[in-house]
């Protein structure tokens, strides 16, 4: 995995010792350096770097300063002279903290650190494996891979597994809101169904489970995509 990576520094002599560590770590990629936080600032929005070497104590703003006026900060590893600085930089949700002078070792840790730390945060939320129905004045621990579809009922919503038919008193855009959509999709004002579960479509219909299920007209040419694209 290549990081992006933007420097910004009011000493060019630090700036160089970054960048000459940075060009020998082959999972990094140097977007640019600045010396001024200002201009430092506007480049971070414009090339949206995913790892920040932030200085602290600098003119103008300050690299504390910088990063909470960001509305979407990347991974930052604070860079400074003064260790007093450690703590606020922690609280900041800073990756690491930098001493000067920088070790290429040290720096090393830092950038593996920051590495699995923005894997991490774009990883993808694993799916539930099951959906929480109140029905019977009970609460049912339903899996997700036994529910076949869904259908609204007035004021309630059937859902159609394997084993059950539940009927929470719920509508079908709350459990909707609930359901992964990868898997499940709305086929029609009326019903949602599981994907893997449809067996074929026909007309205006698709069978799931052997039981005819309405398609809407606006919904159809999605659901063709999905299908044809397998989910």
């Amino acid at each position: 995995m290549t990081l992006s990576c933007y420097i910004i520094d009011d000493e060019p002599p630090a700036i160089k010792v970054l960048e000459h560590y940075i060009r020998q770590t082959p999972q990094l990629e140097l977007l640019g350096s600045a010396t001024d936080s200002i201009q430092g600032m506007q480049a971070i929005q414009d090339k949206s770097p995913q790892l920040l070497f932030l200085d602290i104590n600098m003119p103008k703003l300050s690299g504390i300063s910088l990063l909470r006026a960001l509305p979407h900060p990347p991974a930052v590893v604070f860079t400074t002279a003064y260790p007093e600085y450690a703590l606020e930089g922690f609280e900041l949700e800073a990756v690491d903290y930098l001493l000067k002078p920088i070790s290429f070792e040290r720096f090393l840790k830092a950038v593996n650190k920051a590495q699995r730390f923005i894997v991490a945060q774009e990883a993808p939320e694993e799916a539930p494996s099951f959906l929480l129905l109140q029905a019977d004045r009970k609460l049912y621990r339903v899996p997700m891979k036994e529910i076949i579809y869904l259908e609204a009922y007035g004021d309630y919503v059937k859902v159609h597994t394997e084993k059950k038919l539940y009927v929470p008193k719920t509508t079908l855009n709350q459990l909707e809101e609930k359901l992964p959509n990868h898997t499940f999709m709305r086929i029609h004002r009326s019903y949602l169904v599981a994907l893997p579960r449809i067996q074929y479509l026909e007309g205006n219909f698709v069978v799931a489970r052997d039981e005819k299920i309405p398609v809407g007209r606006s919904f159809r040419e999605e659901l063709v995509r999905r299908l044809q694209a397998g989910g």
